[in-house]
């Protein structure tokens, strides 16, 4: 029961954040500094995103094989490669270090 309750709320709560950015005036939302933040809070969230996910786990900060692949995508960014070899760096990287780690660490 607890579990239906909290999808109510999650899915009002959605529905007010809804309500709420539509019931805002539009000349607020012409200001450069709102046009900014919408433009760069996205990148920011998903930023703060990927490193929890990378770095996370539980409560404590972890470096392992993700850190690796993260760290292959952003070279194949700056190298300005196409998108599916960023992805496609990331994951080989990533296996490979999670393959080649009891090899190289003695796990």
């Amino acid at each position: 029961m607890n579990v239906w309750i909290a999808i109510a709320l999650t899915a009002v709560g959605c529905y007010l954040a809804k309500l709420l950015g539509l019931l805002v005036p539009a000349g607020v939302l012409e200001r450069p500094l709102t046009r900014r933040l919408a433009a760069l809070l996205p990148v920011a969230l998903l930023a703060a995103l990927t490193a929890q996910q990378t770095f996370g786990d539980g409560g404590q900060l972890t470096l392992d094989a993700r850190g690796a692949g993260l760290a292959a995508a952003a070279l194949a960014l700056v190298l300005r490669a196409p998108f599916l070899v960023v992805v496609g760096s990331a994951v080989a990287v990533t296996a490979a270090v999670r393959a080649l780690g009891p090899v190289l660490w003695g796990g």
